[in-house]
């Protein structure tokens, strides 16, 4: 009767995922299962991801300056406000949720096949059967590295969207890099970027968390696999929403 009421299937997800959660966080002890994984997730996570978060910074920053200057057209206002806008729309939002967006794509769409793949081929099985703890040895690191390696992404989208701003201002005419520096020093504070390295752990969490779990729970041979991959993605992208508005109305 309860398997057939609205919401239990949900409910039956949710409490897998939770069951996994709590599998992976009791498996962070055994460090020596996941040490080798969890430096090539260091590598997948990051360093493969700075090119493309290297763009997104850039033209977000660079986009930003140019319509907050045909927006901002105006005596009323000095030039400088626009370095100040834009650095803090960026250190305290767009650093993080564009990245994310576009990292849910990337990184947990990879997650989410890798061990889709690995669990219809059975090779999850025979981790276990081995004497493996596969949610220790695929899980954890990839938790792990969404944990650490998504604040330096930040961190790099964060830089280089106020860099692509500088550059298109002083490209494009609009104020010069020292007008813009002014101004996003006149309204910089510690918290602005504190509340951004709080929104990266969180999505990083977010991505990670739900692609290992969609892919780590795949069934149905190939199709099975596309199908956690595409739920992983759009699901990451929901819930890092969701995710961003609650820090906002609980943070700031």
């Amino acid at each position: 009767m309860i398997s057939n009421l609205p919401g239990a299937a949900g409910l039956r997800q949710f409490g897998k995922y939770a069951q996994l959660l709590y599998q992976a966080l009791r498996a962070s002890t055994e460090i020596s299962t996941y040490r080798k994984n969890l430096f090539q997730e260091f590598v997948k996570v990051g360093y493969e991801s700075i090119p493309i978060i290297f763009l997104v910074g850039i033209f977000t920053g660079a986009v930003l300056t140019l319509q907050t200057a045909y927006q901002l057209d105006t005596d009323i206002y000095p030039s400088t406000i626009i370095g100040s806008i834009v650095a803090q729309s960026i250190v305290i939002e767009l650093a993080a949720v564009i990245s994310a967006l576009v990292l849910a794509g990337k990184v947990g769409a990879r997650i989410s096949t890798e061990l889709g793949t690995m669990r219809v081929s059975e090779q999850i099985d025979a981790l276990e059967s081995m004497g493996f703890n596969s949610v220790s040895f695929l899980v954890v690191p990839r938790i792990l590295a969404g944990l650490l390696m998504f604040p330096i992404l930040y961190t790099t989208a964060a830089v280089f969207g106020i860099l692509g701003g500088i550059t298109a201002g002083a490209l494009d005419g609009i104020l010069p890099a020292a007008e813009f520096l002014e101004g996003a020093r006149a309204f910089f504070f510690e918290s602005d970027i504190i509340f951004g390295y709080i929104k990266s752990i969180v999505f990083g969490f977010v991505i990670t968390s739900i692609a290992c779990y969609k892919g780590y729970y795949a069934f149905g041979g190939a199709e099975g696999v596309g199908t956690a991959t595409t739920q992983a993605t759009v699901l990451s992208c929901i819930f890092v929403l969701l995710a961003d508005f609650a820090l906002a109305a609980i943070l700031l």
